[in-house]
């Protein structure tokens, strides 16, 4: 009983959650827990774009440098998903309304329907005020750059291999100030929001630490 009571607690503890917050390098999401400042140095970043938001202002990284910012693939006509995702994300959205310190970015992957009016239209619809959070529209080629470069929204996730068409990704995705992927939560699950704001809440605190 005694030993078997042993290798249950070694087993718990080599399969307890580092703490923290893991960093994405590759496609696979493979999460990697390091504190080690030259290896963070060499991990993956967002690479530079230039989009549109709802008010017709050009957002850039420059826009969201410095900032924990949540992103997502959207289309304001999308009855399935779409919703459930937006939905999660207003609520973080709602928990730091007011903090420029966070930010969101809602691409959307039919820039050819939802033009800057239309983007205004459904801010205005679902209560998106102000510009902490920008729904991004742009040329298509440029959205879907920044889906498979960028965020790694492969074909597994949406992404179609011939670069012309994408389908919409039910993933959020965490990008903390230096520009890594720190977060991947399924937008259509409620109960992401939670894990969400923890994982925000430790990226502020940590760069407050550095």
């Amino acid at each position: 009983m005694r030993f078997g009571w042993l290798l249950s607690s070694l087993w718990l503890a080599g399969c307890s959650k580092p703490e923290g917050v893991p960093y994405y390098h590759t496609a696979d999401f493979t999460p990697i827990w390091t504190t080690d400042q030259n290896q963070i140095d060499t991990l993956h970043t967002v690479f530079p774009f230039r989009l549109t938001d709802q008010f017709g202002d050009t957002i850039t990284e420059q826009t969201v440098a410095n900032t924990v910012y949540l992103t997502n693939f959207f289309f304001t006509a999308c009855p399935s998903i779409c919703p459930k995702m937006m939905e999660t994300v207003r609520v973080v959205y709602d928990h730091y309304r007011g903090n420029p310190a966070v930010q969101f970015l809602s691409h959307s992957v039919t820039p050819e329907r939802d033009s800057v009016p239309v983007l205004k239209r459904y801010a205005e619809r679902k209560g998106i005020e102000g510009h902490q959070w920008h729904l991004l529209t742009g040329k298509r080629k440029s959205i879907n750059t920044v889906a498979r470069l960028s965020y790694f929204v492969e074909k597994e996730q949406g992404f179609l291999a011939d670069s012309t068409r994408f389908l919409h990704s039910e993933n959020l995705i965490l990008v903390d100030q230096q520009g890594h992927l720190r977060g991947l939560y399924n937008g259509t699950l409620a109960v992401e929001a939670d894990r969400i704001i923890q994982d925000i809440d430790w990226l502020l605190n940590e760069n407050r630490n550095r």
